[in-house]
């Protein structure tokens, strides 16, 4: 069997191999590189509440939260619980906060929720499993590796790295090089 042809058959499977792995970092690529826009692990809904005020300011950590609870119709149980000042203490749950002024009568709820799919792909990419997804990362780097080298040579002539491809190859070396100039 000539080379080119074992690269090429190679090439093609090392690719099947690697193409739900590819799509996962690059999903997970997408989400991170916009952490400044969004939360990619963990969708944060912010309501506001109206709640009748109450002025007292001895009233206990207890009485606080007994209020609240009771103002808000909370079924939930609360997990823990800040005071921040005389008038305003934070309630946590299981996958909800609520931050309330008695003073002012208003509640800020933030209830999160798991982005389903994204959160996971994300686990994956920054490699929070550790152990042997480390191996799985790394054979996958190498696999890249490959693609990338055997990929310039499946094609010959004027379609190939001799033709074309080099211009391609070029630019796509190019690119990184300006970014680094600039932002370096």
């Amino acid at each position: 069997m000539k080379f080119r042809k074992i690269v090429r058959v190679v090439h093609r499977d090392l690719g099947y191999l690697s193409a739900v792995l590819l799509i996962i970092y690059s999903v997970s690529g997408i989400a991170v590189n916009h952490l400044a826009d969004w939360n990619p692990n963990y969708i944060i809904e912010k309501t506001e509440i109206n709640f009748t005020p109450n002025a007292d300011t001895n009233l206990t950590q207890d009485q606080m939260q007994a209020y609240i609870v009771d103002k808000l119709s909370i079924t939930d149980s609360v997990e823990n619980r800040f005071r921040e000042s005389v008038s305003k203490i934070d309630l946590f749950f299981e996958g909800k906060t609520i931050s309330a002024d008695l003073r002012s009568g208003i509640a800020q709820v933030e209830i999160v929720n798991d982005r389903t799919v994204i959160k996971e792909t994300n686990f994956l990419h920054l490699n929070k499993p550790k152990k042997l997804w480390t191996y799985v990362a790394d054979g996958f780097a190498v696999a890249l590796c490959f693609l990338a080298i055997t990929g310039m040579f499946i094609l010959k002539g004027k379609n190939g790295l001799a033709g074309r491809g080099k211009y391609f190859l070029i630019i796509g070396a190019v690119i990184p090089i300006l970014f680094l100039i600039f932002y370096l």
